[in-house]
């Protein structure tokens, strides 16, 4: 394969090389707009409408506010919220006090929560009114100490807010009084208004942390800098820049601000792009999803296959109620994308769906498909300006030629800085400027990428990251289990789902059901096995290793001969 044989492919107007990066950082891009069109739509939320001069002015006064409770620049602030305008008014406040955003995961279990806040050593935890109790149960054990809280309502439309205070907010735990010390973000923001602290952020600063299982299973928090973010944004505003029009269509932002794809992907690229983000709080609510896209009409909507699927599969989609036209174009990530699944979706909005690769590592911009070039199925896509790919022997490191299976390496100039505090992980994850994902896959002649299997044994339903030996030691604390072996299977609808095989003690007896009480009680919900299959022994290796793999492996030649049997 000649070296960087993918740049005939791209789309007409898509530069090869975005070099030199601009000096800046996204905080100076929401400066620029807000010199510019201060009243231009940043934020759409459930009828509300924030501009860029709103988000600016709020996240002014919320960086004042942190700087005069102590924050420290370079220290962490975690953010547990979902979706709503708080969130990127509590990232961006956090960016203007100097300090690094340690984004949450709000429905982690306690057990996640602790292990999250110990890792990053966050002193400040911004959080909504319903996590607020399991942030408190665990400060004593962790470096909080102040709490910022926000209730979803104060960004709600009036009606929706007065019936949210009537019928929802003591009902589902958004009302709740704040302990001696901790404090309303509300009461900040309207005690610091008009103020902003004087610190200066540089391009190298450190930004964000986001939560990654990395190459050993361990989560760990990976670090990007302002200068990663802004080139992220930049270099998938100028994949998609034939397709988006700036400072007009509207982008979805259903992925979870914890997740890079819906940070970093969707969020730097609709403030380089100056699109207005259409916030949705949790997309498996497909009703309230679905009243959104009838609202804000957006041009622009990342999702994963699972949300592709739900939606098309969705009664009012099904019988023809909800107009999709608007949506110019949809990327899928996180989790393998169905030929099927795509040809659906194009039909129903009458634009394009692209398939995309990235890591939490490479803070999101890697390999997309090209809007208008050749469709590959099976191929995640070419890799975007100034990003580079390597297929390597993972045993002896020598390169390989097109269409051999191999470890993928990847370059780029937004990888992220480091495994916080890791030294060792860093070490083995980026060797000279190139990072190891840990995936195997090849490029063909043309230089598409296509995944072949994992080095790592991360299973992915629905984008999430779920690691084997996390939910492993959780089923083996069971007192009716033996052994267990955790791993991915081919789903359906979640692209891949997680699995349990367990092998009981001798007299003791336990249900499907009760093994997935248990996880319930320790893992977050994706985590929990949607299947437990009971069985008398594990394969292993001579030195006792459960093997995933064969344990796969026979789940597949079962099902096979289930689905040739019923043929038959």
């Amino acid at each position: 394969m000649n070296a960087k044989s993918w740049l005939k492919f791209y789309d007409e107007g898509v530069p090869a090389t975005l070099e030199p990066y601009p000096e800046r950082t996204l905080l100076d891009v929401v400066s620029d707009t807000v010199r510019q069109r201060p009243q231009h739509p940043a934020l759409l939320f459930k009828g509300s409408v924030l501009s860029y001069a709103d988000l600016d002015r709020l996240s002014n006064a919320l960086a004042a506010a942190l700087v005069a409770e102590g924050v420290q620049k370079g220290e962490r602030v975690a953010i547990l919220l979902p979706n709503t305008p708080q969130a990127l008014i509590a990232q961006i406040g956090v960016w203007k006090a100097g300090a690094i955003a340690a984004m949450l995961n709000p429905l982690y279990t306690e057990h996640e929560l602790a292990h999250a806040l110990a890792e990053c050593g966050a002193e400040t935890a911004v959080v909504l009114t319903p996590f607020y109790d399991k942030v408190k149960a665990l400060q004593p054990q962790t470096n909080i100490h102040r709490v910022i809280a926000t209730n979803v309502k104060e960004y709600l439309s009036l009606p929706l807010r007065l019936l949210f205070t009537l019928l929802k907010e003591k009902k589902e735990g958004h009302r709740i009084t704040l302990r001696p010390g901790d404090l309303w973000l509300s009461v900040l923001l309207r005690q610091y208004d008009g103020r902003r602290p004087e610190v200066t952020v540089h391009p190298d600063d450190p930004a964000l942390l986001l939560f990654s299982g990395g190459t050993s299973g361990t989560p760990k928090a990976a670090l990007a800098s302002h200068r990663a973010l802004l080139a992220a944004g930049l270099q998938v505003q100028a994949w998609f820049g034939n397709v988006l029009t700036q400072w007009q269509d509207v982008l979805l932002a259903a992925m979870p601000l914890f997740h890079v794809y819906g940070n970093v992907g969707v969020v730097a690229t609709g403030l380089v792009g100056r699109h207005p983000l259409a916030l949705v709080p949790n997309p498996r609510d497909l009703d309230d999803l679905i009243k959104t896209v009838r609202k804000v009409k957006p041009a622009f909507l990342p999702g994963i296959p699972t949300l592709f699927i739900a939606l098309l599969n969705h009664p009012q989609v099904q019988a023809g109620k909800v107009d999709f036209r608007s949506m110019k174009l949809c990327i899928s990530g996180a989790a393998p994308l169905l030929a099927e699944t795509k040809k659906r979706f194009e039909s129903l909005t009458g634009g394009t769906m692209v398939e995309g690769y990235a890591l939490t590592e490479s803070m999101m911009a890697a390999v997309v498909g090209p809007v208008h070039g050749p469709y590959k199925e099976g191929a995640v896509g070419i890799p975007l300006p100034d990003v580079e790919l390597r297929i390597v022997d993972s045993i002896t490191g020598i390169d390989l030629p097109a269409c051999d299976v191999g470890e993928i390496l990847m370059r780029a100039p937004q990888l992220m800085v480091e495994y916080w505090q890791q030294p060792e992980e860093t070490a083995a994850t980026i060797r000279e400027g190139w990072l190891y994902t840990g995936d195997l896959g090849y490029l063909d002649e043309d230089g598409y990428l296509f995944i072949v299997d994992r080095k790592k044994d991360l299973i992915k339903p629905s984008g999430f990251q779920v690691w084997p030996r996390e939910v492993e030691e959780v089923i083996a604390a069971h007192p009716a289990v033996n052994e267990v072996g955790v791993a991915g299977i081919p789903d359906a609808y979640q692209g891949e789902a997680v699995k349990a095989w367990v092998m009981l003690r001798e007299g003791h007896e336990a249900t499907a059901e009760e093994i997935r009480a248990h996880c319930r009680q320790r893992l977050a919900a994706y985590k929990v096995p949607k299947q437990v299959e009971f069985v008398d022994e594990l394969p292993k290796s001579t030195v006792g290793k459960v093997l995933r793999r064969l344990l796969v492996e026979e789940d597949l030649a079962s099902e096979r001969a289930i689905s040739e049997n019923s043929e038959q």
